[in-house]
């Protein structure tokens, strides 16, 4: 008889649509299979959304795909889910609503799995850490550029010392103005691109790089999505300092924005660049694949230059459509990782799993401080521009963040 881990997910927006969505899919197919835990049913057993109506309309178009689940909604709709003990919660929610959905899931002894960025501050984050610890379960973050092939060759080569100390970067990541005006518009009063999107690339540096951050600065645009004397930000600019073991610092400037406009002929414009000791690493999204020309589609239902790597649907050439890519095998591991802790040995030895597992900090909150306090840093700033005292600057001791 095989095992079953029951998933519960919250929130079923554009995030559901292209990562989760084809994961529950194609697993219920499949299952996931690992000699250390054998053959197991990853089942979505229940969402919660605060209306119903998206998770009444995937229920439909889900028959006979994957099993029935349950559909909580209501302002209570999380906790209902919580109730419901499923095995593990994915968090896709806005992100200033993933504190307390993972708190209260983690106190009920639930595995978690939250969306970038984990949480807005070192407090929460700090909170969510010791909930983990304590109720003995998992508490990751999705960064599923880590798992992009390129940024996987780039960490190789740093880590077997062929590139040698980094001393600066640039990252740039440019959105339409569709997500900034249609698919996030709920939620974007008082928010800016830097935390939702800036934040991949503050993990890409730290996890790759390593160092101590010190020092963050940041400012930013605002007219377009909102007032040109509100809180809400067109886009932003933020430049991390870091201090390595040997003295020596590197900068790393990112750039974000989400008024790019909707005829721009990629999805999304990324670029990175980082200069070592012995050599320069450039990477661009649009640039390393396939240019597409559809009349009458591209560049707006279908863009020119398609990132087939993040998440491509495809006709197998044994003819079986599938779903897959690096945002899609993020959450499969986080499924995995779940089953190697509950399902791989006996349950004198689970903590042993769990504290392996918890060790891969590539996706742990454990080794998330420096992430967050970049992103706590960022809207601290932003915040104080917006209050007519622009041009502050942040220290990070490791342990708080002072404005200076």
């Amino acid at each position: 008889m095989r095992s079953v881990l029951k998933a519960g997910m919250v929130g079923m927006g554009m995030i559901f649509d292209e990562t989760y969505r084809p994961f529950f899919e194609s697993v219920a197919g499949t299952g996931l299979y690992d000699r250390r835990f054998g053959d197991v049913d990853i089942a979505l057993a229940g969402a919660a959304t605060r209306t119903g109506r998206r998770a009444e309309a995937y229920q439909q178009v889900s028959q006979g795909i994957i099993p029935a689940f349950t559909s909580y909604s209501g302002l209570d709709a999380a906790q209902q889910l919580i109730a419901s003990r499923p095995d593990f919660i994915c968090v896709a929610t806005p992100d200033n609503r993933h504190f307390e959905v993972a708190r209260d899931a983690l106190q009920a002894g639930i595995h978690v799995l939250i969306e970038k960025p984990s949480v807005l501050s070192l407090a929460e984050l700090d909170q969510l850490n010791q909930l983990a610890e304590s109720n003995g379960v998992l508490a990751r973050v999705v960064y599923h550029k880590l798992l992009d092939p390129d940024h996987k060759k780039l960490r190789t080569l740093v880590v077997d010392d062929v590139l040698q100390h980094v001393n600066n970067g640039y990252c740039s990541l440019l959105e339409p103005k569709q997500i900034s005006g249609e698919q996030f518009s709920e939620w974007i009063t008082g928010r800016n691109p830097g935390t939702y999107v800036a934040v991949h690339y503050i993990k890409l540096i730290d996890f790759t790089f390593g160092g101590r951050l010190k020092t963050i600065t940041c400012t930013g645009q605002r007219g377009i999505v909102g007032p040109a004397d509100g809180p809400t930000w067109d886009s932003c600019q933020l430049r991390l300092i870091y201090e390595y073991k040997d003295g020596r610092e590197a900068a790393f400037d990112l750039h974000t924005s989400w008024v790019t406009p909707d005829n721009f002929p990629g999805y999304v414009e990324q670029e990175v660049q980082f200069r070592f000791d012995n050599g320069i690493w450039n990477g661009h999204s649009r640039r390393r694949g396939v240019e597409l020309t559809v009349e009458g589609k591209t560049p707006f239902s279908l863009k020119n230059t398609i990132n087939n790597h993040y998440n491509a649907s495809c006709i197998e050439p044994w003819g079986e459509r599938s779903q897959r890519g690096y945002g899609v095998e993020v959450i499969e591991r986080f499924a995995r990782e779940v089953a190697l802790v509950e399902l791989s040995g006996p349950a004198s030895e689970r903590g042993d799993r769990l504290s392996e597992i918890r060790g891969l900090d590539y996706s742990d909150l454990s080794a998330d401080r420096q992430v967050v306090a970049a992103v706590e840093a960022m809207e601290l700033i932003l915040a104080e521009q917006a209050a007519g005292r622009p041009d502050r600057v942040a220290r990070f001791d490791g342990q708080s963040i002072h404005l200076v």
